[in-house]
């Protein structure tokens, strides 16, 4: 009888482990659905960019004049939640299919020759960011993300809009390997995404499954502040400003949380996972918009007070940007 319960406290304790044992560069655990489980897929290999570790890298010397133009005393914001606000949905969904999806045309409106010519496996019922359940018009940048499981590779487009024919029109679209750390291959310097930074939206976002379910973040946060600097730091590979002065964070910059920061033991599962994430992989510029918003995917089971009111206590002064090697810097 103990052999028996022994080996039932094993295989339980081994079903626990799996549920949150991570699989680097392999979207193979990953439900179906809209806004689905990764179930421990990481999009990237364990040594992308956006996975690794930068809690011990050296501070920028120009982190303190950085940090003060997104501002010392404004705190953090989640651009993702439960419900809706101004009648949308709070986040950016995304869509996870499996190879046997029929891919549709797409056609390109403003950066075509910056694009990943289609077509995209995207679903019919895929859900756009700025979605407003009521049915009238769209907030947001109407971004579409869809994440094919079985190839690894993720379809991200910019301004779409579903055309009567299945197709679709948008801004700008790239296509990403999730099994490489030569994460778009087409990709030329200079060229944007369906992100100002030339970026990849999906793998910054903070996601349910992994900040509640799972209790651990495993990759750096995707991060809009109002200013950019007419540069970029890789991975980033676009900026989007005329702003020149240093003052001001470039596309692609990695800001953490300062080790010295002490997150209190009152805050929730979710909120310490994400502050825990923020001092080991940091945040990632990525775009244009308010001040310290960091992204995530929507989930109706997110306790907005808990993050809107707990993630505001942390201030930008708490923060230090990570020192940057090779800048690109627009003329």
């Amino acid at each position: 009888m103990k052999k028996l319960l022994a080996a039932c406290l094993l295989l339980a304790s081994s079903a626990a482990q799996g549920a949150t044992t991570p699989h680097y560069g392999s979207m193979a655990t990953a439900s179906l659905g809209l806004d689905a489980p990764l179930n421990g897929s990481i999009p990237f290999p364990a040594a992308e960019a956006w996975n690794v570790d930068i809690s011990k890298k050296p501070v920028d010397p120009r982190s303190d004049a950085i940090i003060k133009s997104i501002g010392l005393d404004v705190g953090l914001h989640p651009d993702f939640g439960a419900g809706t606000y101004a009648g949308a949905i709070i986040g950016i969904p995304y869509y996870v299919v499996s190879s046997s999806q029929q891919s549709v045309p797409i056609h390109f409106t403003a950066y075509g020759d910056e694009s990943d010519k289609g077509p995209y496996p995207i679903p019919p019922n895929v859900r756009i960011e700025g979605y407003k359940p009521s049915g009238k018009s769209f907030g947001g940048d109407r971004h579409v993300l869809v994440i094919d499981k079985d190839t690894n590779r993720l379809y991200e487009m910019d301004r779409a809009f579903m055309r009567t024919d299945g197709g679709w029109n948008c801004d700008s679209g790239a296509v990403f390997h999730l099994d490489s750390t030569n994460v778009r291959p087409t990709e030329k310097p200079g060229w944007t995404s369906a992100d100002a930074a030339g970026l990849p939206i999906f793998p910054g976002l903070v996601r349910y499954d992994e900040a509640v379910t799972a209790g651990i973040i495993r990759h750096a946060i995707r991060l809009t502040v109002e200013q950019t600097r007419r540069a970029y730091v890789a991975p980033a590979n676009h900026y989007a400003s005329d702003n020149t002065s240093p003052s001001l964070p470039p596309m692609g910059a990695r800001i953490r949380l300062k080790a010295s920061y002490k997150i209190p033991a009152s805050f929730s599962p979710e909120t310490k996972a994400i502050l825990t994430a923020l001092k080991t992989y940091g945040f990632m510029v990525a775009d244009n918009g308010s001040n310290w918003y960091l992204s995530g995917a929507p989930d109706n089971r997110w306790n907005n007070d808990h993050l809107v009111g707990e993630l505001s206590q942390v201030k930008g002064s708490n923060f230090e940007v990570v020192k940057m090697v090779g800048i690109v810097v627009g003329k």
